[in-house]
């Protein structure tokens, strides 16, 4: 087995955003194996080592390739040669294809007992520095930077994400050579700008880390830890507070320095009288501060900043960040100052000049579609008088917000910002708390809004626009889902199923009845069948999700429980029955399938018990049972009786089918046990497709 040594290749370059930084620290370990596989050179411990300046890789490779006697079965010697022993074109071609001459192959029994040709050849040991130094030039060009642009530099063509200045590349100690644009490798890394400035030599790659700690340069990993310890350090000193760290940001962050020190700074007390949201939105998302809330869970004028150098200079980068805060919150109270001036109605009434979508309308008529539809969803969901005014008035001034100077300047905080105009102007509460919360879940974990009116102003928005775009013939296609209209309907099941308890199939027509009152043409009927159609997909990919197995969604999802409550209620009903009796459920999806397959719908369901033996009247009494049963069940949304109920026709079907044989020659006979089939199907209509479950998985 060949000698490993180490291995370092670093490309410097100009400082990189943290985004494409995070990604090509995931494509390099991956770019480095695939390679090293290809070439036949043994490696391990592969990992990467980063920092805005840098993408670097280390790993223990072997000095060369081991030497490999290759051998490759051909045809048979009898097609391989002919007559004469001269090669044929079969010999001719596998010899080309092997890298070999015709009459160098190798005639010789094989292990079936029949005579093949065989293409032998010894590859001698490769040496690892050529191998690596056309791998790492292969690193740099096949790195891939999604959304952003590469940048050429000197007067080559080549790019990169960020101009390259040096490259480093070593086998133990000797240097690789690499070549990319006008940069050639060699033994040297630089350092922090500030705290280690200039060129660095790397004696060997198992120091690399140690000088470009010297150098005033951690590893993501120690930066990481470093900034985590900072800020346990700055909660330790206040008892009780809580340094709010967005995994987003906080990632950023880790990526935007090279040495980090974390501070705290202050802002002015007035501050505090603006909105925590757009605080904590101008200081995260601006300037990357975290902010830092009390024992009582209220935002204070403090927060932390992680700077990119030693302490010693912290006074005057606190001075220079508080500086920086300190005009983004006056310009963020200037805005909310100036907001809280203009009437909720003026806002409203400026929402004729924005466009919603440019067949749909403006987002006003939008706003008049969900006052009239939040009417529609408290009446199905049977939320009292009270809950429905809050719900129709949060949805008049919903979208207010919009052309507000603070929500132009701060977009994310749309909704959240229209609560508080709402509660200056001496709206309730509950119309505030709706107004902020109209646009959640925004994603998948989302919390749901708090309050009735929140729900149902927040159904009320996302059916409208799933019902708007389906109206004008734009429905997701594929991965194209401009409006996420998945991931409105997504958020109105949870809610209807979780908050609102009532069905989606009675809120899609009245959706659809506002466009077509608006002067939008479509055919009423096709769209809205279309419309719930996508969203039962949603809910059946929900409860897959849930974990429901996909025959049992299947099986709930052909009767006619729709509203989300019920259906996925029936569903794990259902589930759970399998799972504790799978024979039992079996046997009757294998007899049920069987019953729907002969069942002719045309005879109806009324039988003549005269003509009847045994197991035809034990059927038909437990049939009568579990139909009355079943109808009480669901009345009471009782979905483990309706399941017990219908699985205790087992046994009776189970005998019928034994006994009995249903195409009698007798025609009276044949049409009364097919009405009879009829009436056991019925007492399954409406609830599940039980034969779903007989299916091949």
């Amino acid at each position: 087995m060949a000698e490993t040594r180490s291995f370092l290749f670093e490309i410097g370059c100009e400082e990189m955003p943290a985004a494409p930084l995070m990604n090509a620290v995931r494509q390099l370990p991956g770019l480095l194996t695939r390679g090293l596989d290809a070439a036949g050179l043994a490696y391990s411990d592969v990992r990467a080592v980063s920092s805005p300046r840098r993408l670097a890789l280390l790993a223990q490779v072997a000095t060369e390739t081991e030497a490999v006697h290759e051998v490759k079965r051909g045809p048979a010697a009898q097609i391989a040669f002919d007559a004469e022993g001269a090669p044929t074109k079969a010999a001719e071609g596998f010899a080309r294809k092997c890298g070999v001459a015709a009459f160098d192959l190798v005639r010789r029994e094989d292990t079936d007992g029949r005579e093949y040709v065989f293409a032998e050849k010894d590859i001698p040991a490769a040496p690892a520095l050529p191998i690596l130094s056309e791998l790492c030039y292969s690193i740099i060009v096949n790195l891939e930077w999604p959304n952003y642009r590469s940048q050429r530099w000197g007067s080559t063509h080549e790019t990169f994400v960020r101009p390259i200045r040096w490259i480093c590349a070593l086998l133990g100690d000797e240097v690789i050579p690499v070549t990319y644009a006008d940069v050639t490798s060699g033994n040297t890394t630089r350092g922090h700008r500030v705290l280690g400035p200039g060129e660095h030599v790397v004696a060997r790659p198992e120091v690399y880390e140690q000088v470009l700690e010297e150098a005033g340069v951690l590893s993501e990993e120690r930066r990481r830890a470093v900034i985590a310890e900072g800020i346990e350090r700055i909660e330790a000193e206040r008892p009780g507070s809580r340094v709010d760290t967005p995994k987003k940001v906080l990632d950023e962050v880790v990526n935007l320095c090279e040495w980090p020190t974390v501070l705290v700074g202050a802002f002015d007390e007035e501050f505090l009288k603006v909105p925590n949201e757009i605080i904590c939105d101008s200081m995260l998302s601006n300037q990357r501060y975290f902010p830092i809330y009390d024992a009582a869970g209220d935002l204070t004028r403090e927060f932390v900043v992680v700077s990119n150098g030693r302490s010693e200079c912290a006074e005057r980068i606190i001075d220079g960040n508080e500086r920086v805060v300190r005009a983004r919150l006056y310009d963020a109270k200037f805005f909310y100052d100036e907001d809280l001036k203009v009437p909720l109605e003026e806002f409203r009434a400026r929402l004729a000049e924005v466009a919603f979508q440019e067949k749909l309308g403006s987002v006003l008529e939008k706003s008049d579609r969900i006052e009239d539809l939040s009417l529609a969803i408290a009446h199905a969901a049977r939320v009292g008088a009270h809950a429905a005014s809050d719900a129709q008035r949060a949805a008049h001034f919903a979208k207010a917000d919009l052309v507000s100077s603070a929500v132009i300047e701060f977009t994310s905080q749309q909704g959240v910002m229209g609560g508080y105009y709402a509660k200056a102007a001496g709206e309730s509460d509950e119309v505030a708390a709706a107004i902020r919360d109209h646009y959640r879940p925004r994603f998948a974990g989302d919390d749901l809004p708090e309050g009735i009116a929140g729900c149902i102003v927040a159904v009320a928005d996302k059916l409208d626009t799933i019902a708007g775009m389906f109206a004008i013939g734009e429905p997701p296609t594929g991965s194209k889902d401009p409006f996420a209209l998945r991931r409105s309907a997504i958020g109105v099941l949870n809610i209807l199923r979780t908050r609102l308890k009532c069905g989606y199939e009675e809120l899609v027509p009245p959706a659809l009845e506002a466009y077509a009152e608006q002067g939008i043409d479509f055919d009423a009927d096709e769209v809205a069948s279309a419309v719930c159609a996508f969203i039962k997909g949603r809910m059946e990919q929900m409860a897959r999700d849930e974990g429901l197995a996909p025959d049992t969604v299947a099986a709930v999802s052909a009767g006619d429980v729709s509203a989300p409550v019920d259906y996925f209620a029936l569903a794990h009903a259902l589930e759970d029955a399998r799972r504790d009796d799978a024979e039992t459920f079996e046997n009757l999806a294998t007899a049920y399938a069987r019953a729907s397959h002969l069942a002719d719908a045309s005879l109806g369901t009324d039988v003549d018990e005269a003509l009847m033996g045994e197991a035809e009247r034990s059927l038909l009494l437990a049939t009568d049972a579990a139909r009355d049963t079943v109808e009480q069940a669901l009345a009471e949304k009782d979905f483990a009786a309706v399941i017990a109920s219908l699985a205790a026709l087992r046994e009776p079907i189970d005998h019928f089918f034994d006994d009995v044989m249903v195409m009698d020659e007798d025609m009276a006979l044949r049409e009364n046990r097919l009405r009879l089939l009829n009436r056991f199907e019925a007492v399954f209509a409406g609830v599940a497709n039980i034969g779903e479950l007989a299916r091949k998985k």
